[in-house]
């Protein structure tokens, strides 16, 4: 069994299995139940009348959702979705992920596969999952959701932007929109299900076991199959974006073969992404035969060895290798890095990297910074621009670890390290929320005014980012250690908003108004702004309920 790619963020058995209970219990696309070859388009029902009909490549505009549409439909879906606690706000990584898919936009953009109507429509947001499989997934309107396990596993940053410029391309061809079908947009509840089910099987797998194999899942993934023409429209176009985005050309061809052998190597499941994009001599063909003249002598990690961005990546894979998996006996297992004899730098500085992270999870603070020590060792071997990219991540993580083991005068000590190139750096995301939580764990004199500065850079970066959960949580957290009560609800109700509960941000404003019945002028502005966002709120509610009642 497997499911098309806006579907699928965790896919292993027992996830599938409740997942099928999921889809059985709730409005299902009704769909052939015969099985889906993965090298032939999907089967439909022989009556053109039925709401399961769904269109294919050739057919008209009319029986695509519109993007608007699919847009509604993916912030549908993503609402259900962000609450879950699979998904997962790590600031490093996502910082990193955010990197490669800002730079695939823009080549799409470049390239024109991304439309005005589109670029300005569409959410272009990526998230990440806390899993240890293979797994990309492209949600409609352009969310893309992606396994800590996929990017643990990938040896540069074009084999990473590879399957992201794939699964854009997915969402640039308008292949979801022409998969569900205009008739199917209604059925967002299902969809949503089968996503939080599969996630939920994976913290309680035996629930999902009575009802493995459910008929009604096994019929719907027939019809949902993204088609071989439609693969091999993703590889092209992937293809051209990954390469105008300035990736080296060889990394969707070696990815293909990096996937290939590992998944041969160890077939436990691991790799779902291959179940919903089989891989083919054909499409490995083709990948290689992109490269021209010399694809076949292209070997090794593409791209340049001693650029910044490998560096980046090599640390991330690093970090999302203990964050794909949250058991302590598995964390336990990356605590005691080995060296090779052979080990390069850059090695070197990833296994103690790897074991700091593990380190700090298990709260061993002390044995996290001697690994972080051993790792800084090593970066004077390193050229500049990796030197600085690897500085400032094991200088974050430090001060993350600082944090931790409550040593707010050591964790200003590394801030002032981070942040010594000046007030440029105040915009990185990851930085922005260490400096509020720092302002919170200091004492003295100095707190007041570290935390006034922490919550003015926040709000900053909240104009441009209205729907970071976590910034807004954080300048919460600021406004109340502040004495600012209304504005700490506002905040909390912006983050409220953010991770997908619109009744739960109405009931924070609401009860503000109860609890400040005589506000002071200054507060009246605030609560006039809050009213504002709450009328937003309760317009989307209504027009989530006019749609549910067509369905």
């Amino acid at each position: 069994m497997h499911l098309p790619t806006f579907l699928r963020p965790c896919l292993t058995r027992t996830k599938l299995a409740l997942a099928c209970a999921l889809m059985m219990a709730g409005p299902v696309l009704q769909a052939h139940a015969g099985p889906a070859s993965a090298d032939s388009a999907p089967e439909v029902l022989d009556d053109p009348s039925s709401p399961a009909r769904l269109p294919e490549l050739g057919d008209t505009a009319s029986q695509e959702l519109s993007p608007a549409a699919e847009r509604r439909l993916g912030d549908r879906i993503m609402r259900s979705i962000w609450p879950d606690p699979s998904v997962v706000d790590d600031p490093l990584v996502l910082e990193y992920l955010t990197q490669i898919w800002q730079t695939l936009l823009n080549g799409a953009r470049k390239l024109g596969e991304i439309t005005p109507e589109m670029d300005g429509l569409y959410a272009w947001e990526p998230f990440l999952v806390e899993d240890r499989t293979v797994n990309a997934f492209a949600l409609p309107g352009g969310y893309i959701g992606v396994h800590f396990g996929l990017i643990s596993m990938t040896s540069s940053p074009d084999e990473l932007a590879s399957v992201l410029a794939h699964e854009l391309s997915h969402v640039t061809q308008r292949h979801i929109a022409r998969t569900i079908g205009a008739q199917s947009r209604q059925s967002w509840v299902s969809l949503a299900s089968l996503i939080l089910g599969i996630m939920a099987a994976s913290r309680n797998p035996t629930a999902a076991q009575a009802v493995i194999m459910g008929g009604q899942a096994a019929s719907m993934q027939g019809q949902l199959n993204f088609s071989r023409d439609m693969e091999r429209e993703a590889d092209r176009v992937g293809f051209g974006v990954l390469t105008t985005a300035g990736f080296a050309p060889a990394g969707m061809a070696q990815m293909f073969e990096h996937l290939q052998m590992a998944s041969r190597l160890n077939d436990d499941g691991s790799y779902p992404y291959l179940r919903t994009h089989p891989l083919t001599t054909e499409r490995i063909g083709d990948a290689r035969a992109r490269l021209g003249p010399q694809a076949w002598n292209a070997t090794g990690i593409p791209g340049d060895p001693q650029r910044p961005l490998l560096a980046w990546h090599i640390l991330m894979a690093a970090r999302s290798r203990v964050l794909m998996d949250p058991r302590s006996a598995y964390i336990s297992t990356l605590t005691t890095p080995t060296i090779p004899p052979k080990a390069d730098a850059l090695q070197a500085i990833a296994l103690y990297y790897t074991a700091a992270v593990a380190l700090t999870r298990l709260h061993e603070p002390g044995h996290a910074l001697e690994n972080l020590e051993a790792a800084h060792a090593w970066v004077t071997k390193l050229p500049a621009g990796q030197a600085a990219v690897v500085n400032r991540i094991l200088s974050l993580s430090k001060m993350e670890v600082d944090l931790l083991g409550r040593s707010s005068q050591q964790a200003e000590a590394d801030w002032s390290q981070i942040n010594h190139e000046g007030p440029q750096d105040m915009i990185r995301r990851p930085e922005l929320l260490l400096a509020g939580r720092l302002a919170m764990s200091m004492t003295g004199p100095e707190q007041l005014t570290a935390m006034r500065q922490a919550a003015s850079n926040l709000q900053t970066f909240l104009i441009d980012h209205p729907h970071d959960a976590s910034a807004w949580g954080l300048q919460s957290e600021l406004w109340q250690h502040l004495d600012e009560p209304i504005r700490a609800v506002r905040a909390e109700a912006e983050a409220t908003a953010a991770k997908g509960d619109l009744p739960g941000a109405i009931d924070r404003i609401m009860g503000a108004h109860k609890r400040f019945n005589r506000p002071s002028a200054a507060d009246v502005i605030e609560l006039s702004a809050m009213d504002a966002r709450m009328k937003a709120w309760q317009k989307q509610q209504r027009e989530d309920m006019r749609e549910d009642a067509g369905r």
